[in-house]
């Protein structure tokens, strides 16, 4: 099974999500506009999953009895995120244009997927699948003879694993489903 190789990062690919909601609509006429959903690509990208475990102590007993699941938090960071020419509009909404001043004004939300590839085995592959982000801080730096970098804060909420392995002899990769599990898994 893929999972239990060795992965390389590569790069992700930024989409908006178009759903039935506010942000949604801003989405679609972001998409009927520039025809295009894909909107960016992404780097450098660490995620992290918090469970907030709540220890659950019996008088006299030093050592915790059990252990209950609490709330699940993702976030992370984006080291390079490359967006076609409408970041302001993307993280701000309608708020970036000069024309909108009315509030309340969405916030855009995006799919990220985060590519992971098998360098040993061609075809292997693992994504990320962060839905409902929303991106909470970005910075830029404008170095006068180097890349132009961004710096991304973001929170999601839910997280899917999209694993595909190389079939033996060549051809297309085939999803492969933990035994147990009925899909993707989401935290």
């Amino acid at each position: 099974m893929a999972l239990t190789n060795v992965y390389t990062g590569a790069n992700g690919t930024l989409t908006l999500a178009f759903e039935d909601t506010p942000e949604g609509n801003d989405a679609k006429a972001i998409i009927d506009t520039y025809q295009i959903t894909t909107v960016g690509r992404v780097a450098n990208v660490e995620v992290c999953i918090q469970t907030d475990l709540e220890e659950f102590h019996e008088i006299g007993r030093r050592h915790a009895t059990s252990l209950h699941p609490g709330n699940v938090h993702i976030s992370g960071r984006v080291g390079r995120a490359y967006i076609n020419g409408a970041l302001l509009f993307l993280l701000m909404g309608r708020g970036a244009s000069p024309t909108q001043i009315a509030e309340p004004y969405v916030q855009p939300t995006f799919t990220m997927r985060v590519a992971l590839n098998d360098p040993a085995v061609p075809g292997n592959t693992v994504s990320l699948e962060l839905k409902g982000v929303k991106f909470q801080n970005w910075g830029v730096a404008m170095p006068e003879d180097d890349f132009v970098m961004e710096n991304l804060s973001f929170k999601a909420l839910t997280i899917s694993v999209v694993d595909q392995e190389a079939p033996a002899g060549g051809g297309d990769a085939v999803a492969v489903v933990p035994a147990g599990f009925a899909g993707t898994q989401q935290a």
